[in-house]
């Protein structure tokens, strides 16, 4: 957020700088007019009661202050739009742009109860009837800049970590290498050949070899 404070700072610094210049300085709120570069760039005085292009303009003095909270309103909460939002370095820029031309018009409604427009662009043969200032260039680039630049897309949610099962373990295996052998049945009768335990092709069969 610092550099959302520090662009507000500076286009609020500049645009107090060059009213107080052209007002106090060049004295245009009693010259009316000043030719700069025509028809291109001139110096005209107005005293803007309302918003930009004189929308919502009233000689009563309540709607001054009800500008006023308007534009505080709006200030933060742009700031806290962009503070949570995390938006990028283009978009916090735009955000600065725009609370410090908002501010720098609100000193002008404490100061002379309108806001002081000067600045008149023309082309040959069309006079623009409209003034305005660095705080309306500033607060119009950047709500432009707010809407156009998209916002960072939010990082995707990791998948649940899946449940391994346990490995099986390997039998062991007796010393030597060698898997047991199956039980062999003895032979009841003596017809092993040597006496002992009867193969487990006869298993289960009578002295004769039939199936038991």
């Amino acid at each position: 957020m610092r550099l959302v404070a520090w662009v507000a700072a500076a286009i609020f610094a500049l645009d107090q700088a060059l009213k107080y210049l052209v007002v106090h300085v060049l004295q245009l709120d009693r010259v009316r007019e000043i030719d700069v570069f025509p028809p291109w760039l001139n110096l005209r005085m107005a005293w803007n009661q309302g918003v930009n292009f004189g929308l919502m303009a009233s000689d009563q003095d309540f709607m001054r202050w009800v500008l006023i909270g308007i534009a505080f309103v709006i200030c933060i909460w742009v700031w806290i739009w962009v503070w949570r939002a995390a938006l990028g370095r283009l978009a916090r820029i735009s955000a600065g742009m725009l609370i410090g031309g908002a501010l720098g018009n609100v000193v002008d409604r404490f100061l002379y109860g309108a806001v002081a427009d000067f600045l008149n662009m023309s082309l040959p043969n069309w006079q623009n009837p409209y003034s305005f200032n660095v705080a309306d260039i500033a607060i119009f680039a950047g709500a432009i800049g707010l809407v156009l630049l998209p916002q960072p897309a939010k990082p995707a949610a990791k998948p649940a970590p899946r449940s391994r099962k346990p490995a099986m373990k390997p039998t062991a295996k007796p010393a030597g290498g060698r898997a047991p052998k199956a039980p062999v049945q003895p032979d009841l009768f003596g017809d092993a050949p040597d006496g002992g335990a009867v193969p487990p092709a006869r298993q289960g069969r009578d002295g004769d070899g039939n199936p038991r």
